[in-house]
Formats: C-alpha cells, structure tokens, sequence
C-alpha cells in the first residue's frame, strides 16, 4: 500500500488517506499555533480508496487534520460531516491532549465547526530507524507493569517537571528501583493519546489509564511532551540497564465509542471499513467500550502492522502487550488462532522476533480464548491469578489448581505436545485489586467512580483478615504483611514469565478499589513516602533468589524425569513429612501443604515449601548423604527443626556440604 498519513520531504508535504465511502476529502492547514485554518485543500482520489495530495512548501512541523463528506445515516454506520475535523489515523504526534465536549458528537449541521476542540496533526520527519538490537527479555522473565503518569507522580527524586512522564523513567532513581528486583522488561500501559469516556468529565473525572485511544501511532502529549523522542530517548537508556521496553496497545476499540460518540478520526473517515458492524448495521462491541475495530479488514490489519513497526524501527521497543487480543484474531465476528493478522504480526520481519504478549479475552461471542493463542504469543494468565487467590483464601480442595500453576500450566498451554509454557502469571494486575488490597478487602470500595459501586467485578477472591479496609490492629497488619508474602512467593517460584505491577512490591493500596481507570490522583499515584521497606527488601530477596535458580524461570513443563545426568527428577511434589503426594493427598479438601522439590543445576534441590494452613509445622525434607539443607533468604531462615509458620512459603535448597556455608544466602 502506498503510505499513508504526512510525508515530509525536503520540497514539500504528501498528504494520503484511506477511504472507500467518502465522495470528497481534504486537508485542512493550520497556523504554527494550531488555533486558525489557512488553508483547506481537496485531496486526489488516486484508485483503491487511496486520497492524496503534495502541497509544495510545507516542512516538518506543519499543524492539519483531515475533513471528509459522504452520506451522514448512523442507522446505516455513517457519520461522514465536513465540519468535524479528523485526526490523521497516521498521525505520529499530535499537539495537545484530547478533551471530550458534546460538539464533537453533534449530528451534522447541528455543532459546527470542531477544529477549535480537537489537537493538530503534526507532520514531523521521522528520526533514522535504530538498528535491531537483540532482545533483552526472554520468556520466563520478570514482566514490571506501570501506568507511566502514575508511577513517579509522586517520586520525590524525580524532577517536580519530569514526574508522570515517559522521560521520568530514565532517571536514576528510577533505574536502580527496576534493577534492584531484577526486573526483564517494563510494561507501559497505554501510551498512545487517549480520550475521556462521556460520562467522566461531568463527575469531575479523567481517564488516568489510558485504554481509550483515538488514533494508534500518536503519544499522548501529557505523557511525553518531548514526544518520539522521548520514547525512544527512555527505552535507550532502559536497554543500557539491560531492561526491556513493552507497550501495552489498545487496537480492539478506539474512544469514538458507540452511536452517541464523538467524530474524532476512523469514524469520520470510514467507519463501515474499520469498525465491526451487525447484521443490522448496528456497531459490533466486542470490547464492552462501544466499538470493535474490525481487524480482519485488509487496511486496518496494515495500520496495525505499520504502528507496529513504526515502534519498534524509531523506538527500539522490544515488543507488545495486546489488550482485549481476541478481536485482533476475529474474522467476520469468529475468533481464529490463525487469522490473518495474528499471523502477519507473528511473521513480519521487523516483528518476528519481538515479545507479543496476548490478553486472550473479550466479552464478545466465544470471547474466551485462553491458551488458544499459537507460539510466540504469551497469554495473560487469569486461571493463575484466581487459582492462586483461591488457596491463599483458604479454599477447600485448591492443592491440585496451585500445584498445576506454580509448574506452569501445562493443562492450558502444552496442548498439541507444545513443550514449553506460554503463560505470563500474575496475582494483580492494573485492573482489579492491587496485592495489598486483595488481603484487605473482601469488597471493592468503588464509590469515588461515580456509578454507585457498580462497576469492576464483584467476585475478586479476596479477604480482609478480620476488618475491612483500614485498621491500628497490629495482629491484622502483622497477618495481611504475612499474606502479601505467601502471593509474592507463589509468584516467583512459578514457573513461566511473571507480571508485577508498580507498587505492589511495596504495599501500594488503592483503598479497595478495583476499577480505578478514572481515578488520575492519590487513589492511584504510587506513595513512594509510604511504602513499606520490608515488604520492598522481601521482594528484592525473592527476585535474587530467581534469577540465581534458573530452574524457577525455565519455561518448559516439568516432566517428574531427571533433566540431565545428575539422575534428580525435575519435580517431586511432598507432602510435609517428605512423602511423595498420593492421589488420596491431592483430592484431599482440607489440604493446605505441599513441597515443590526442584532439580537445581548445581547438583542439588530447591525446595519450595507451602504452608498454607494457619497452623504452623514441621516440614521434613529427604536427606542425601554429603548435602546439606540451607535457607535461601537470610531475612526469612528456617530451621528444619523448628515448625515453619503459618500461611507462608519458604525456600531451602540443598548443596554439598563442602559449598553449604559459600552459598548460604545466595
């Protein structure tokens, strides 16, 4: 296809766009201040919907939106108006935030002209493409989700200026944060320029995460003023530190939402060709947000490609995270593991090698597609994140489900002889319950959104340890500080990757509520001030204890076998006393114990011992002549010969005794 968007070059400016409805289009010019049109200039047709025009004179920095007229029929996905002013689906930059006002979903001849609510166009000379870098994530890593705005809002080493931008991640402070928990790769939550949903701005509300984009390529300027630069700039300086770049993308809607939405951009262009429609002409809303890009139409599956590689040529991330990534596979409304764009993403040069990570559901039909994904993809985890909730609550009969996620899920992802987990586990993620909440609040407290507690879900798995919410009750905050652990441990002794989101290894809370999207202040800045340091050093500990037994990290599925000559089985499942696990023992409802023996590279075993129960016990771990048992992190020793305390795990690992006392603590 020939390119689309601005195309500057030293002579002038190539304006092109897609459209198959459209009777006529143009471009419209704007001063340097973006505030007034100087010029509106009809576009080409030059075959196959395709729409351009070279406008001599123009050089990077020019301000412009595309107009388009046709037939205005919502009953039949129409929306063509020339008096809305359309965001380039191409932009790469645009020059200020998106603001929803009611004139910008007017009907036509009814809101006038809506250049002055809507940000510019910047048509900017793209920088040289960086050369591939090898990737610095591999699966079986430590994935650190963020919401960039929110993560250092409140960072008192970061500059007041620079806090709640993408630049703030490459301060030092910062940095060193990531490397102290061994962190592979940090996930940006949406970083593309988003809109307020309709219904925030009345309550005093805005959209703090982001997965409501109007176009695909553009940054939202609140979050990089310095704009692809300053992308690019921070995922430099994150690669210098060995941590990877990933961006969490929104292609499944955009924030033009349903009928009653605002005209921004695809909506004005074509909105029959890149939104889903039923039978009745009525928009298709796989995603629960009003929309469903169609991605399974021939142009739009090479927008989603060209964002894609315009981030990883002129950024150098190392790869994506896919919200809402059934829609991505979706033909004619059917999800297929092998659709065209699915395969085409998994295929392209430039993106062959990059991590592709899938959110393997949306609320459309058979919307739940987890494991269905093909390799590469990584799928988000959610039969970990509840199995997992479900044993620390206490659930009867959960041994079996926490067994089956701490090896890997091999009953989701080694169908069809597949040797190797897909899963990405996590506990919490940005959306629901952080961790410190999950043992705080059997409820969502979810009033400060404006819908009466209405929204976000109601079955979250959680428990409170006696009181909810707040409490001085030292007991409660000594048994919630105790449950925080037992997660973060379940989480890195798993094996496959592993997702934590900012804050978490430090306590963050957001006051038990588990739908904050709109919630752009304390409820969901990161309290750096506050954060609990024992929590923050427990998890250091558990990311070094990882990264220095590469058996936690594999991500082939365990077998029962010995995986090389040393003749020990990669996994032995014990019961307390040492005993092999019987079938009567996993069916066993009231089972809250096991071990995890683990074949460790050097010769010797790493135990991973779960305590469930409030009880405290005596574990029992078989002897080898000429080894020794030890504990792995110094701040949480275990004595054999002592009971381990209730509702924990703990790690020992076994080594000759010759090298017992030089490894003890590593």
């Amino acid at each position: 296809m020939t390119h689309l968007g601005a195309t500057v070059t030293p002579d002038g400016i190539r304006f092109a766009v897609w459209s198959s409805s459209a009777r006529r289009l143009w471009v419209s010019i704007f001063d340097d201040a973006g505030a007034r049109q100087v010029e509106r200039l009809e576009l080409k047709p030059e075959g196959e919907g395709m729409h351009a025009l070279f406008v001599p004179g123009l050089a990077s920095g020019t301000r412009y939106g595309f107009r388009a007229d046709g037939d205005y029929a919502p009953e039949r996905g129409l929306w063509f108006d020339p008096d809305k002013l359309l965001t380039d689906p191409y932009a790469v930059e645009i020059d200020r935030p998106y603001q929803y006002h009611w004139r910008l979903a007017a009907r036509r001849n009814e809101g006038a002209d809506t250049a002055p609510l809507m940000p510019k166009t910047v048509a900017r000379a793209l920088p040289q493409p960086l050369a591939v870098k090898p990737l610095l994530f591999q699966p079986g890593g430590l994935i650190y989700e963020l919401n960039v705005r929110s993560f250092t809002k409140l960072h008192p080493d970061v500059p007041e200026a620079q806090r709640g931008t993408i630049a703030a991640l490459a301060h030092p402070a910062i940095i060193e944060h990531l490397k102290r928990f061994g962190v592979s790769a940090v996930e940006l939550m949406p970083i593309a320029a988003s809109i307020d949903e309709r219904h925030l701005p009345p309550l005093g509300l805005s959209n703090a995460w982001g997965y409501n984009p109007v176009t695909f390529m553009a940054l939202d300027p609140r979050l990089a003023p310095g704009g692809l630069v300053e992308l690019r700039d921070t995922v430099a300086t994150l690669s210098e530190a060995g941590i990877g770049t990933i961006l969490d993308l929104v292609f499944n809607h955009t924030g033009e939402s349903d009928r009653l939405g605002p005209t921004l951009s695809l909506r004005g262009l074509d909105p029959q060709a890149y939104f889903r429609h039923l039978a009745d002409a009525r928009l298709a809303n796989d995603t629960g947000t009003g929309n469903t890009v169609a991605c399974d139409h021939p142009v739009v599956r090479e927008m989603v490609l060209d964002t894609l590689c315009h981030f990883v040529r002129f950024a150098g991330v190392d790869g994506f995270r896919f919200d809402l990534a059934p829609v991505l596979g979706r033909v004619d409304g059917v999800f297929e593991p092998d659709a065209p764009l699915l395969e085409a993403i998994a295929g392209d040069p430039v993106l062959a090698d990059r991590v592709l990570i899938a959110e393997p559901w949306d609320i459309g039909p058979n919307g739940y597609q987890l494991g269905n994904f093909r390799p590469p993809y990584l799928e988000w985890n959610d039969r970990y994140r509840d199995d997992v909730r479900r044993f620390w609550r206490g659930d009867a009969g959960a041994i079996g489900a926490l067994a089956t996620r701490l090896a890997g899920s091999s009953d989701v992802f080694g169908r069809a002889g597949q040797p190797a987990s897909r899963s990405v586990n996590f506990i919490a993620a940005h959306d629901g319950m952080t961790l410190a909440d999950l043992v705080a609040h059997e409820r969502k407290h979810n009033a400060a959104n404006g819908e009466h507690n209405r929204d976000g879900h109601n079955d979250n798995l959680s428990w409170n340890n006696g009181v909810e919410g707040e409490t001085d009750d030292a007991e409660i905050a000594k048994a919630r500080f105790a449950d925080q652990c037992a997660l973060l441990a379940t989480l890195f002794a798993s094996r496959g990757t592993i997702m934590l989101t900012a804050g978490d290894e430090f306590g963050r809370t957001q006051q038990g509520n588990n739908n904050a999207y709109a919630q752009d202040n304390a409820i969901t800045w990161l309290d750096w001030a506050g954060r609990d340091e024992a929590l923050e050093r427990y998890t250091s500990a558990l990311s070094a204890m990882r990264c220095a037994f590469p058996a936690l990290s594999d991500t082939h599925f365990l077998t029962g076998e010995p995986s090389d000559a040393s003749a020990i089985p990669d996994v032995e499942w014990l019961t307390e006393t040492g005993a092999p696990l019987g079938e009567a023992d996993w069916n066993d409802p009231g089972r809250h114990r096991l071990v995890m023996m683990l074949g460790d590279s050097g010769g010797g075993r790493l135990a991973v011992m779960v305590n469930g129960d409030r009880r405290q016990c005596v574990f029992t771990l078989p002897a080898r002549e000429g080894f020794h048992w030890h504990s792995v992190i110094e701040t949480q020793a275990v004595d054999l010969a002592r009971p381990v305390p209730g509702r924990s795990v703990n790690f020992m690992i076994e080594r000759r005794a010759s090298k017992a006392r030089a490894g003890k603590g590593s």
